[in-house]
């Protein structure tokens, strides 16, 4: 849609039919209001319908609505049937009908709210003060602004969700506008609805005394600030970062050259950032997660399934120690206050808010979360899981380790895009550390010494950071391992870093990682598998722990051992980047156990990863003719000496630190094609 397209629907200008959900629901054709029957409910469906993405079943749209009257299905049929005079045209019916379910066709059809959540899920950290400017114009009110409903507790439930949802969205576009205005613009207008929605955002408060004392109103800024003390107090927030704010803001005016004061007044908006002790250099990405609802038929009441699922996914996030994690104590407090988690993702000032609900139905277990990025009311991750509890503590367990692996791998994913677009000289050490795995995870030689450049880079400005010594000991191991270097000395690099990571911090799990990889290097197998194991009881959740684990005992270990630990960190991580190694150690330790024909189809799903290297490549050729799969695997074999024309079973072998019958094993596979 054009950028002039919500301020057209705004101001009625749009042609054909319009739907408007923020503020009261409002139908407008060729701009003109349509009168729409009395009924609440009939307003209700159909705003329902309009964000619905799919077809609704006409169960659960009575369940919705109507409290079991005599004929839901009856009353259901009239408002599609009045909601058909409204909406339809001559030659295109909207209300779409198919078995047992209902769906509302929106082509052509301009809605307000539909727009704002497409900007939402687009970004709208992305986008220019003129589409913000008239994205924010089609707020006219609340959500279904005094559209309620008596005894209809699911309706109620949504309606909720929804509010809070677009409520977050405007928050989200004001401070991206008032970010973005240039110079010589007001921000005024835009500020003070900012604040009026959140009251209880430091950023909004900064922003106003960053204004304010840009035009020289000095008194306005220290009235506002005894105000917002005040306001903050009865809260029992903490107004610090405010004050500190507030006297740097002080400290570069009494800076400014005399009769400076009008190109202070004109500078451009630039982003809002706070002084925090970690704002600098060591500022990583934080995470607040709420208290999760459980609906039952004791809703209210806390201390059931839903809050130890939080308790246990909020320990389990703070031992990956990635990240900051806010603590238990205070999302409970705040949950029972009410704080909406946006609102409370804002009052925290992190980066991401997780939600989640547990239903307990018959015969099966509905978990289903939300990662939401608070700055952009972007939804960053949503999921449902859904188990039968067989066993209800195993089930929660289950689900518990797939939600926190995948919280972690999508804040590490948005933490990565965004280092990578922004200029390498502005990188702090957190966006110069995630810059690097961007480049680690392209596996060529060239990337690997790219990502070494930003792990350089990282631990210059913060020398304690753990993962960042963790990620540099991991370039030198794969210089090691690739043989792209000199293999004695970077292995001697991967045991350096690594120890320099455990010195910084010994509770960190990548840090025992890179040093139980460090190990393998150096043929200290027993020393490796005791650091890989303290990185998984660190951390459970550690999917690269696991793998490690996996890999080492596919080559000399346990190779059922091997098989449970790849199977784990898939099971943690199925998404993740070394996807291809946990397949490959996987097919190496079906090979040792005798099972050719298993070990052929995992190699090839590895050799099948669009970041697979060489050596991934000899794993699924080795493998293949063992097999007896002798033409797949010379292709493979052909493969690499494209890239080694003198690769041999002596590269494959010196690769890795096979046993001695695993070595026989795989020389025997490389004399069938011609490798040995």
């Amino acid at each position: 849609m054009p950028v002039e397209s919500a301020q057209k629907i705004q101001s009625g200008e749009v042609a054909g039919l319009s739907v408007r959900l923020l503020g009261p629901l409002t139908v407008l054709r060729s701009g003109i209001p349509v009168a729409l029957p009395a009924s609440r409910k009939l307003r209700a469906l159909l705003a329902y319908l309009t964000l619905t993405p799919h077809a609704v079943g006409r169960s659960r749209l009575c369940e919705l609505l109507w409290d079991v009257p005599n004929d839901p299905r009856g009353e259901l049929r009239w408002c599609l049937s009045k909601l058909r005079g409204v909406l339809d045209d001559p030659d295109v019916s909207r209300i779409e009908t198919q078995g047992d379910t209902v769906g509302l066709r929106l082509d052509g059809v301009s809605v307000d709210a539909v727009e704002i959540a497409a900007a939402a899920a687009a970004g709208i950290g992305t986008l220019g003060p003129e589409r913000l400017k008239a994205l924010s114009d089609l707020f006219a009110g609340d959500f279904l602004d005094g559209l309620e409903l008596d005894r209809c507790p699911h309706f109620d439930s949504w309606l909720v969700a929804q509010r809070r949802r677009f409520t977050s969205c405007h928050i989200a576009i004001l401070e991206h506008l008032v970010n973005t205005l240039p110079a010589g613009s007001d921000a005024s207008p835009y500020l003070d609805k900012w604040l009026e929605l959140a009251p209880f955002d430091v950023r909004a408060h900064v922003a106003l005394l960053e204004t304010l004392a840009r035009r020289g109103q000095i008194g306005q800024c220290e009235e506002h600030l005894v105000v917002a003390a005040q306001l903050f107090q009865s809260e029992e927030l903490e107004f610090a970062p405010v004050r500190e704010a507030w006297r740097a803001i002080k400290d570069r005016q009494s800076g400014a050259a005399p009769g400076a004061q009008p190109a202070i007044a004109f500078a451009p908006q630039v982003p809002i950032a706070l002084a925090e002790p970690d704002a600098a250099a060591s500022r990583r990405a934080s995470l607040a997660v709420m208290p999760f609802v459980e609906h039952t038929g004791n809703d209210g009441v806390r201390g059931g399934l839903a809050d130890g699922m939080t308790h246990d996914i909020i320990t389990r996030l703070a031992k990956l120690r990635d990240f900051f994690v806010i603590a238990r104590g205070s999302m409970f407090a705040l949950a029972e206050k009410n704080i909406a988690p946006e609102d409370a993702g804002r009052r925290l000032n992190v980066d991401y808010v997780a939600t989640g609900t547990v239903r307990s139905l018959a015969g099966r277990v509905i978990v289903s979360v939300e990662l939401i990025e608070v700055r952009t009311a972007r939804i960053v991750w949503a999921e449902t899981f859904e188990r039968k509890p067989d066993d209800i503590f195993i089930v929660l367990d289950d689900i518990g380790n797939s939600i926190v692996s995948s919280i972690a791998a999508e804040i590490a994913t948005v933490e990565r895009n965004r280092a990578m677009l922004k200029a390498p000289n502005s990188l702090n050490a957190w966006e110069a550390y995630h810059r690097g795995l961007w480049h680690m995870y392209r596996f060529t030689r060239t990337e690997n010494e790219l990502a070494q450049q930003f792990f350089g880079m990282a631990l210059k400005q913060d020398p304690t950071f753990a993962r960042a010594y963790a990620g540099l000991s991991f370039t030198h191991w794969q210089n090691a391992f690739q043989r792209w270097g000199d293999r004695d000395q970077e292995t001697a690099l991967a045991f350096e870093s690594a120890g320099q990571s455990l010195l910084v911090d010994d509770h960190n799990p990548a840090a025992h990682w890179a040093m139980g990889r460090a190990l393998w290097l150096r043929g200290e197998q027993d020393g490796s598998l005791l650091e890989l194991e303290r990185a998984v009881d660190l951390s459970p959740n550690f999917a690269l722990g696991h793998y490690a684990l996996s890999f080492v005992q596919s080559q000399s270990g346990d190779p059922k051992s091997a098989i449970g630990s790849s199977d784990h960190s898939r099971h943690l991580s199925p998404f993740d980047p070394l996807l291809f190694g946990m397949m490959g150690s996987r097919a190496m330790a079906l090979a040792r156990l005798g099972q050719f024909d298993e070990a052929a189809e995992w190699a090839l799903k590895a050799a099948a990863r669009p970041n697979a290297h060489t050596i991934i490549l000899s794993i699924a050729a080795h493998c293949l003719a063992l097999a007896g799969r002798q033409d797949e695997a010379r292709n493979f074999a052909a493969a690499i000496r494209k890239t080694l024309p003198d690769y041999r079973a002596d590269d494959f072998i010196a690769t890795f630190r096979f046993d001695s019958e695993g070595e026989a094993l795989f020389r025997n596979g490389a004399r069938l094609i011609g490798l040995n």
